[in-house]
């Protein structure tokens, strides 16, 4: 056979097989809208949460995340594509049970905890129909993004109270800490501070539970993008509490010594409502530091395996 055939039969295959993987996109984008339609009543409410409470507005932009992510590794994600329905049955199932129970309420769960059975549910379906349309080795090369869903699961109760809880201790005692360090005199009273004129609590709002959460998944998209060595990747995952809570204190410090000596209404002016995206950004230049310092650390020791190579 001439080699001009050859080639335009090989043409004609790979044309055939990109539009095959398109219609498989299509009919998988449409298949992950059924279990949204049928749980309409929870979907709808999931979504007045999140135009309505801070916890729930990033719920939205994970799966965008997810869908880019996997556009941006289409070509060697869909290099090998085939059917995989069995598999995708296994992971689907746990998710239909999740969304049964997030409609239905047969264990008697706490309202609170129903959008994390409901997006729970979406979660697993959505990973079990990509098994099922693209298969295995699919599924393996998109495990980040497919993974990476899951930070758009409702953190239950009580782990969000317990968590909650957490941050605040560790603000308060951050705060604690900065006030001797810069000498403002204090009485503390667990959770509640005297100042100079001033009494203020580090009550739940003041936690920093949604900047906590947006920092670690901020780091964890970063860390997969940048970084190649697992060390260094959870060292950087373990990081983020303890730089959250020391800017939680920063903040705490800041409104709390500009209401002692400078004006009462900064507690609940404009800085206290509106201050939370400034002190975020100060979380991403402490991150930004240590994600430089770890990228300087990967490629000296590239260099060293090279030269001892």
């Amino acid at each position: 056979m001439p080699a001009s055939v050859k080639s335009a039969d090989i043409e004609s295959i790979v044309s055939r097989d990109i539009r095959g993987n398109h219609w498989l996109a299509i009919g998988f984008a449409l298949s992950c809208f059924v279990p949204v339609i049928l749980a309409w009543d929870g979907t709808r409410q999931l979504a007045a949460l999140a135009v309505k409470n801070d916890t729930y507005s990033h719920i939205p932009l994970i799966p965008l995340v997810s869908v880019f992510l996997i556009y941006t590794s289409r070509q060697s994600i869909f290099s090998s594509v085939q059917r995989a329905r069995s598999r995708g049955l296994l992971l689907a199932l746990p998710g239909a049970v999740s969304l049964l129970l997030s409609q239905s309420n047969i264990l008697k769960f706490s309202s609170a905890n129903r959008p994390t059975f409901l997006v729970c549910g979406f979660v697993f379906i959505w990973m079990g129909l990509f098994a099922a349309f693209f298969g295995k080795a699919a599924f393996r090369a998109a495990r980040f993004p497919l993974l990476f869903l899951v930070f758009a699961i409702p953190i239950p109760e009580p782990a969000l109270s317990n968590l909650i809880w957490l941050l605040q201790a560790g603000s308060a005692n951050a705060a604690a800490a900065i006030y001797r360090l810069i000498g403002v005199p204090f009485i503390r009273d667990g959770f509640v501070f005297g100042l100079p004129g001033v009494t203020i609590r580090v009550a739940e709002e003041c936690s920093g539970i949604r900047s906590a959460l947006a920092l670690f998944i901020t780091t964890v998209l970063a860390a997969h993008l940048w970084l190649k060595s697992k060390v260094s990747t959870f060292a950087l995952w373990a990081l983020v509490l303890p730089v959250a809570v020391v800017k939680n204190g920063m903040r705490i410090v800041t409104l709390s010594c500009l209401a002692a000596y400078v004006d009462p209404s900064f507690l609940y002016g404009r800085l206290h409502r509106y201050g939370g995206l400034p002190f975020f950004l100060l979380d991403l230049v402490m991150m930004g530091a240590a994600f430089k310092l770890a990228i300087h650390h990967e490629r000296r020791s590239a260099k060293t395996v090279l030269v001892s190579s």
